[in-house]
């Protein structure tokens, strides 16, 4: 096995966007979500973002990244006017109608009614969902942290409602996101599925973590009735 190594000097030498390709591709896997929001008109705005990362659970916490204002950055542009946007995990069956989100479509074009995809007014929340997606999320803002070395965005927003197939709830809270066939992203334009080697037990110093069994870890008493919870047939 041959190995290339690249300095910081190495790095800036290379074409741009073998560059680009070559460092979105360094942190692995990520995963693929829409961003929805709204305009002030009323048109609806989709985004495809792979920077999504959880902050806390007590909050519930959620940040992303948002490239430099050098262009014109719709979706930024509505987080800051309304204060709410909308995570929507992408599955196969959209995923080519996610990616295609991407592309730069006129201000008063709805990614939505451009790529096929329905926009699920829910909540009486301001940012519609996407009404194909197996998981969806309102989010209300808390900050945007300007990152000053690169002038991209770092918006951090707080949990408001969450839709998901109540079957692939464990036990213990943990959600097989992979019965949910969602895909993940790796670089700019890389898709991949999935495959589960299972879960470790909680490690602990001079022992080694078994594999928990399929139902989880058990330790909820009593179990979580997940009955009780609002049911809703939109997908």
């Amino acid at each position: 096995m041959t190995v290339s190594t690249f300095t910081r000097d190495d790095l800036e030498t290379l074409p741009s966007r073998f560059r680009a390709r070559l460092i979105n591709s360094l942190s692995g896997f990520k995963s693929a979500n829409l961003v929805g929001t709204a305009d002030d008109a009323g048109v609806a705005n989709l985004a495809m973002v792979s920077s999504v990362v959880h902050l806390g659970a007590s909050p519930p916490l959620f940040g992303m990244v948002m490239r430099p204002e050098t262009v014109r950055r719709d979706t930024l542009s509505n987080i800051r006017q309304h204060g709410v946007w909308t995570l929507n995990s992408v599955s196969q069956p959209i995923l080519q109608q996610a990616h295609q989100s991407s592309a730069s479509y006129d201000a008063d074009v709805s990614e939505f009614d451009a790529v096929g995809l329905t926009a699920d007014w829910l909540h009486g929340f301001a940012a519609p969902a996407v009404a194909e997606s197996p998981l969806s999320m309102g989010i209300e803002l808390v900050e945007i942290v300007p990152v000053h070395h690169n002038q991209t965005r770092f918006v951090i927003g707080k949990l408001s409602w969450l839709e998901i197939r109540r079957d692939v709830i464990q036990t213990d809270g943990f959600v097989d996101i992979e019965a949910l066939d969602l895909v993940a992203i790796s670089g700019l334009d890389g898709y991949h599925s999935t495959s589960k080697l299972g879960r470790l037990r909680y490690a602990v110093p001079d022992e080694t973590a078994d594999w928990l069994p399929d139902e989880g870890a058990g330790d909820i008493k009593p179990a979580v009735d997940l009955t009780r919870f609002k049911s809703a047939l939109r997908r």
